[in-house]
C-alpha cells in the first residue's frame, strides 16, 4: 500500500501544476488581462486540461485499481502511463520546443490502452470494453494533436475519452438496480452513435459534430433514466450530493449535444465555448465533483468526509457555467468573462473544500470522556 501510495505522489502533485496551468490558460483564453507567465499557455489551456489533467488522473486510478486487483509486479507497469501525461504535460509549460511532451502523451495514450486490453481481459463486459474504448480515443486524440492537427477538429476524441471513461463506469453502476431488458441495448446504439461520430469528424467535421451531439442526446437521457443516482437523490448526506452532482451532469451532457446538434463544426468563438464547456465543465466537472470523495479515498488512501459546504462549490460551478453559456448564446462578452472566472473560482473553492474534508478526516475522533473529566 505504501509503495503504491509513493507511485502515485509524483503524478498528484504534477496535477496541481497543471491545473493551475490549464486554469490561467483559460482566463487568457477568455480575454482577462494576466500577466503573461508562457506565451504559449492560452493555446495549451485544452491539451493540459484534458490530456494533462484528466489523463493522469483516469491513468492514476486505473493502475490502482489493476495493482489492487492483482499481485503480480507488473502491474506497477500501469503506473508508468500517468507519469508518462503528468511529465509531458508539465513539459509543455517550460520547454519551448514541446516535441519531448508531445511523445509522452502518445505514450500515456498508449500505455492507457494497454492496461484496459489487460483488464478487459480479465473481465470482458461493455462497461470494460466502453471504458477501454474511451482510452483508445484518447490515444487518437494525443496523436492527432502531437501532428498539428487543429484543436477544433479533434477535441471530439479528446471528449470521447472522458464522456466513454465515465458512461462506462455508470453502466457497470447501474447492475445493482432491477434488471431491464433495454438497458444495455439502449447503452449500447447510444454508445454506437457516439463513437460514430466522433470517427466521423476526421473526415467531415460538421456532419460528425452533429452526430456526436445525437450520441450525447442519447447518452444524456440514457443516464438518467436508468442511473441509480434517481432514488439515491431521495436519500441524505452523501449519497444526495453525489446524485445531485450526477443529474445535473447529465443535464449538461444533455445541453452541449443539443448545441452541438445545432451548430455542427464550430471553429472558435462564442458557440465554441458553449458546445465545449457545457460538457466538459458542466457534465466532466460535475463528475469530478461528486466522484472525488469516493475516488480520493480509493486511490490516496485519505479520508474525505462529506461536508454541506460541498455545495457551494457545486452551486458556483453551475450557475457561473449558466451564465457563461447564456453570454455565449447571447454574444455577451461580460456575461461569458464573468461566467468562465467564476467557473475557475469554482473548481479552486471545490479544492479548498475536499482539502479542508480531507483535514477533518485524517483527525482522530473526538474522546468525549476527557471532556467528562474537566467539568
Amino acid at each position: 500500500m505504501q509503495k503504491n501510495r509513493s507511485l502515485v505522489r509524483l503524478p498528484m502533485l504534477l496535477v496541481v501544476l497543471l491545473l493551475t496551468g490549464a486554469l490561467y490558460g483559460g482566463l487568457i483564453r477568455l480575454g482577462w488581462d494576466l500577466p503573461v507567465i508562457q506565451t504559449q499557455l492560452a493555446g495549451l489551456h485544452g491539451v493540459l486540461m484534458v490530456a494533462g489533467v484528466f489523463g493522469t488522473v483516469i491513468a492514476v486510478e486505473r493502475a490502482v485499481a489493476l495493482r489492487t486487483n492483482s499481485r503480480s509486479h507488473l502491474a506497477y507497469g500501469a503506473f508508468l502511463p500517468p507519469l508518462f501525461s503528468a511529465i509531458g504535460a508539465a513539459l509543455l509549460l517550460f520547454v519551448e520546443t514541446i516535441d519531448i511532451g508531445k511523445m509522452l502523451l502518445v505514450l500515456n495514450g498508449l500505455g492507457l490502452v494497454v492496461v484496459y486490453a489487460v483488464v478487459i481481459h480479465r473481465q470482458p463486459t461493455v462497461f470494460t470494453v466502453v471504458m477501454g474504448a474511451g482510452g483508445y480515443m484518447l490515444l487518437i486524440g494525443n496523436a492527432l494533436w502531437a501532428t498539428d492537427r487543429p484543436v477544433y477538429s479533434m477535441v471530439y476524441w479528446w471528449m470521447g475519452f472522458l464522456i466513454l471513461t465515465i458512461v462506462g463506469e455508470r453502466l457497470e453502476l447501474a447492475r445493482v438496480m432491477r434488471p431491464s431488458r433495454l438497458r444495455q441495448p439502449t447503452f449500447c446504439i447510444a454508445v454506437a452513435a457516439f463513437v460514430v461520430g466522433v470517427a466521423v469528424t476526421c473526415a467531415e467535421v460538421d456532419i460528425g459534430a452533429r452526430l456526436v451531439g445525437i450520441g450525447e442526446l442519447a447518452l444524456a437521457a440514457w443516464l438518467l433514466r436508468y442511473d441509480i443516482a434517481r432514488f439515491t437523490i431521495r436519500q441524505t448526506g452523501l449519497p444526495r450530493f453525489i446524485a445531485a452532482c450526477l443529474l445535473t451532469g447529465y443535464a449538461w451532457l444533455g445541453i452541449g449535444g443539443l448545441l452541438s446538434l445545432k451548430y455542427g463544426a464550430v471553429i472558435g468563438g462564442f458557440h465554441y465555448d458553449a458546445v465545449l464547456h457545457a460538457v466538459l465543465l458542466g457534465f466532466v466537472f460535475s463528475m469530478i465533483f461528486g466522484h472525488a470523495p469516493i475516488i480520493i479515498p480509493a486511490v490516496l488512501k485519505l479520508r474525505v468526509p462529506f461536508k454541506n459546504s460541498f455545495y457551494l462549490h457545486f452551486a458556483l460551478m453551475h450557475g457561473a457555467l449558466a451564465l457563461r453559456v447564456i453570454g455565449d448564446l447571447s454574444g455577451h462578452m461580460g456575461a461569458r468573462q464573468w461566467g468562465g472566472l467564476l467557473n475557475v473560482v469554482a473548481v479552486v473553492v471545490f479544492l479548498l473544500n475536499t482539502v479542508g474534508a480531507v483535514r477533518n478526516g485524517s483527525q482522530p475522533p473526538h474522546d468525549r470522556s476527557q471532556d467528562k473529566s474537566r467539568v
